[in-house]
């Protein structure tokens, strides 16, 4: 499977991300969730240039990191690279990592607006059932998303730009949609670079993606044997509402 934003991306997406702002928002919460299983084996089954991996494998974590994106997997490994208990790194996506992993895991973490890249019932169904078949039982499903009712309801096309600045170079990162009469939409990433003070250098890559809404995922989940889903409106636990700006959905595998 080819995978050209991502592999194109992948150099400057630790630019784009923030991660020491992310990870102190959000590896609370995941820490909560992880211990209330017991949990010490966790997949990070989209873990793009590992950053999540790499911060739970410093909290004590036996990790592994999946991505379907080779360049994403690459900038990854070159991430852990000084780590002192790093994380292993798979290229392998989404239906497809119970043949590629020969182990089992007490979590499945499936984080950022990853899910969405499943464009089918049956693709999500499949998805699903791959990550139960490597959960222990009683293990944990935790998948977040943007929140699609609220995406899908107000048609919110562009979001936020970010920047960055290093070495005396800037970069301008601008994403946005189109959406499609089907039911999906192609998600773009505008990536603007230019030295100090000279001409922007412009790049756009596109992907396809569905934004499953809550009331699918759930379905989903509850279809593929998943037990006790609970949905939550960001990643630090908020109580999910139709205007939350993620879905983030936890389940007991079975």
């Amino acid at each position: 499977m080819t995978t050209p934003l991502y592999d194109d991306f992948s150099a400057d997406y630790d630019r784009f991300v923030n991660w020491e702002r992310r990870l102190a928002f959000e590896l609370p919460f995941i820490e909560r969730q992880l211990k209330a299983v017991g949990a010490r084996r966790v997949l990070d089954a989209a873990c793009g240039t590992g950053q999540h991996a790499i911060g739970l494998a410093r909290r004590g974590y036996e990790v592994v990191g999946a991505d379907v994106s080779e360049g994403m997997i690459a900038q990854a490994r070159h991430n852990a690279s000084a780590e002192v208990s790093a994380p292993t790194f798979v290229q392998a996506g989404f239906g497809h990592l119970a043949s590629a992993i020969d182990a089992t895991f007490d979590a499945v973490l499936c984080l950022g607006n990853s899910v969405p890249h499943v464009l089918t019932v049956d693709g999500l169904a499949a998805t699903l059932r791959d990550w139960a078949s490597l959960l222990r039982p009683d293990g944990l499903l935790l998948v977040q998303s943007r929140n699609a009712d609220r995406i899908l309801a107000s048609r919110e096309r562009w979001m936020p730009p970010r920047a960055h600045q290093e070495e005396g170079r800037e970069w301008l990162f601008v994403r946005f949609y189109d959406f499609h009469d089907d039911g999906t939409l192609t998600f773009h990433v505008l990536r603007l670079r230019r030295d100090t003070g000279e001409p922007w250098e412009q790049r756009v890559t596109s992907t396809r993606l569905r934004l499953w809404r809550r009331a699918e995922l759930v379905a989903a989940m509850e279809g593929a044997s998943y037990k006790e889903v609970r949905c939550f409106g960001n990643m630090v636990g908020a109580a999910w509402q139709a205007d939350s700006p993620d879905l983030v959905a936890a389940a007991t595998s079975p």
